[in-house]
C-alpha cells in the first residue's frame, strides 16, 4: 500500500511501502551534494536577505554550514527561519495565483461582461481549425476594447494555420507510403491538439481572471457552420489539415 509521507514543493515526493522510504525523484539528494561542494562564502550567500534560492536550498545551506562548525546566534537562526517562511509563503501565493489564472471565471453575475466561453474557444480551435478559435478569442478582446491584442491574435491564427498546412504536408511527404495509420498519431491530430493548448494559454494570458458571462452562441454557430462547409467542399484541397477532415477520410 503506497502512501505519501513527505513532500517538498520544489524537489521531491517521498512514498513509503512496507516500511521502506523510496524517493521518487532524487532532486533533494542531488541538490545537497551540489551545495556540499560550495565554499563557506558561497553558502552564506544563500542566507542573505533577498536570496533568490528556494526555501529548501536555504535550509540545506544552513545545515551544511552548521556541519562545518558554524555556530549561528539566536538572532541569525530567527532571521533564517523567517527567510525560509517568507520564501514558502511567496511560493504558495504564486502557486495559488497560477491556479486562479487557470480557472474558468465564468459567472452568472448580470453585471459581468459577455464573452464567448473558454471551453467554446478551445474546442472550436480543436475541431474547426485553430483560426476559428483564434477569431472567437479575438472577438472577446474586441468586446474588452483591446483591439491591438485582438488583431494580433487573428494574425497569429493565420500564421499558425499556414504553418499547419505546410507542416502536415511535409510530415506526410517524409513517410514511406505518404500516409499515417491511426488518427491518434496523425499530423492533423498533433497540430489540432497543439492549437487547443495554445488557445488555452492565450486565454490565460489575455482574459486572465476576468469574470464573464457566456455570450450568445449565434456568432460561434455561424463560424462553426462556415468552417464545416469550407472543410466539406475543401476547395482546391486548401483545408486537408483540419482535424474533422482527417476524420471524414
Amino acid at each position: 500500500m503506497w502512501k505519501t509521507v513527505s513532500r517538498s514543493d520544489n524537489f521531491t515526493i517521498i512514498y513509503i511501502q512496507n516500511g521502506h522510504f523510496l524517493p521518487i525523484f532524487f532532486s533533494i539528494m542531488v541538490q545537497k551534494k551540489v551545495l556540499q561542494k560550495l565554499t563557506i562564502p558561497e553558502l552564506e550567500s544563500y542566507l542573505r536577505e533577498g536570496s533568490r534560492f528556494t526555501p529548501e536550498a536555504i535550509r540545506m545551506a544552513a545545515e551544511i554550514l552548521e556541519d562545518r562548525g558554524r555556530i549561528f546566534a539566536e538572532e541569525e537562526k530567527f532571521r533564517i527561519r523567517e527567510l525560509i517562511r517568507l520564501k514558502k509563503e511567496a511560493q504558495e501565493y504564486k502557486r495559488l495565483e497560477q491556479e486562479e489564472l487557470q480557472k474558468d471565471h465564468i459567472t452568472d453575475d448580470p453585471d459581468a461582461v459577455r464573452l464567448y466561453p473558454r471551453e467554446l474557444v478551445t474546442l472550436f480551435g480543436l475541431f474547426f481549425g485553430f483560426i476559428s478559435g483564434a477569431v472567437l478569442l479575438a472577438l472577446n478582446l474586441f468586446r474588452l476594447k483591446r483591439y491591438k491584442e485582438g488583431v494580433g491574435i487573428i494574425f497569429f491564427g493565420i500564421a499558425y494555420s499556414v504553418i499547419q498546412y505546410f507542416g502536415i504536408r511535409l510530415m506526410y511527404e517524409t513517410t514511406a507510403d505518404d500516409t499515417i495509420t491511426g488518427y491518434r498519431w496523425s499530423p492533423e491530430f498533433l497540430f489540432a491538439l497543439l492549437g487547443f493548448v495554445l488557445l488555452f494559454f492565450l486565454w490565460i494570458e489575455t482574459i486572465k481572471k476576468l469574470p464573464y458571462r457566456a455570450a450568445s452562441p449565434v456568432v460561434p454557430v455561424i463560424i462553426g457552420l462556415t468552417a464545416a462547409f469550407l472543410m466539406y467542399i475543401n476547395y482546391n484541397g486548401l483545408l486537408p489539415s483540419y482535424l474533422l477532415v482527417s476524420f471524414a477520410r
